[in-house]
């Protein structure tokens, strides 16, 4: 699975049409190196997938088990991935 994924990257619009990278730029080399199992990699490509992993599980775990501070915990997550992409998109951008 994990060459097939190798094999059938999606070229970034933005980049081939703009000259620039986009704010997901570097995402599917990045959860294919998770995949692979090398974390450090996969940090480097890009940073934010951690926040966006974690924000899945947490959505996740409020639709299966409705937890008390859900909404709450929801919406620190939100605004966390958000901002770690948008950091990252500036920081690769300059």
């Amino acid at each position: 699975m994990i060459e097939w994924l190798e094999q059938h990257i999606l070229p970034c619009v933005y980049k081939q049409y703009l000259g620039f990278e986009c704010p997901g730029c570097g995402i599917q080399r990045s959860f294919i190196a998770l995949l692979k199992g090398d974390f450090a990699e996969s940090f480097e490509l890009y940073p934010p997938l951690i926040f966006i992993l974690v924000l899945l599980i947490t959505v996740a775990a409020q639709l299966i088990f409705d937890l008390k501070y859900g909404a709450l915990i929801l919406k620190i997550m939100f605004i966390s991935t958000a901002l770690a992409v948008f950091l990252n998109f500036i920081y690769r951008f300059l």
